[in-house]
């Protein structure tokens, strides 16, 4: 089949992810990729949707040294099997860099340098008083990276990489980032909302 639809993707990411952490990690990722697909002129709709779909499986298949079935590999096999676009699954392969797939494409490369930096850009907007992304700047960004610590799992070697491929300085890739992020604060659930103590309803996709 083509390209599935924004709608037709959420809807299988819904069926597949019940965690609500997992599913902002992907909208953040979604936002970012998408802001760089409009930098570089291209397909933002395969763009987006290769973002959106990218952890598809991690949640029911998080072991990643599982050779059949393990992240993303299960994903893999699903996209193929309903004929996805070759660029998607091979942006999906790239993110993985233990499955030995080369980045080749721009698309590649966002996925890639975009995946980890916004869990660590997340982080930084949780520990804020506010609790409001949009209340975050690249310096604050700059003061966390700092502290090997401060959400240690996510790896600065791989944003860095990953900023390389895609030609741009490691601070400007933050900068992109983090504005596409502050874009989506509410669907983040990064809005100011835990601060005020009024979770509320978070926003229907």
């Amino acid at each position: 089949m083509p390209l599935p639809s924004r709608i037709e993707a959420w809807a299988l990411l819904c069926e597949w992810i019940q965690s609500d952490s997992l599913r902002k990690h992907v909208l953040a990722v979604e936002a970012a990729v998408r802001a760089y697909a409009r930098r570089f002129s291209e397909d933002e709709e395969l763009w987006g949707v290769a973002a959106l779909l990218h952890d598809l499986d991690f949640e029911r298949f998080p072991d990643m040294d599982d050779p059949e079935n393990g992240h993303p590999r299960t994903a893999l096999r699903l996209f193929r099997e309903l004929d996805y676009p070759p660029e998607l699954i091979q942006a999906v392969a790239g993110h993985a860099p233990y499955l030995g797939v080369p980045r080749t494409t721009k698309l590649d490369a966002a996925l890639y340098a975009v995946d980890e930096l916004t869990g660590l850009i997340m982080a930084v907007a949780y520990v804020r008083p506010s609790k409001d992304i949009r209340d975050v700047e690249i310096s604050s960004v700059k003061k966390k990276w700092k502290d090997k610590l401060f959400a240690a799992a996510v790896s600065r070697a791989d944003i860095e990489e990953g900023a390389r491929e895609l030609g741009l300085d490691l601070w400007e890739h933050v900068g992109v980032v983090l504005e596409a992020m502050k874009g989506i604060a509410a669907e983040l659930g990064l809005d100011g909302r835990l601060a005020a103590g009024t979770l509320g309803n978070q926003p229907e996709h």
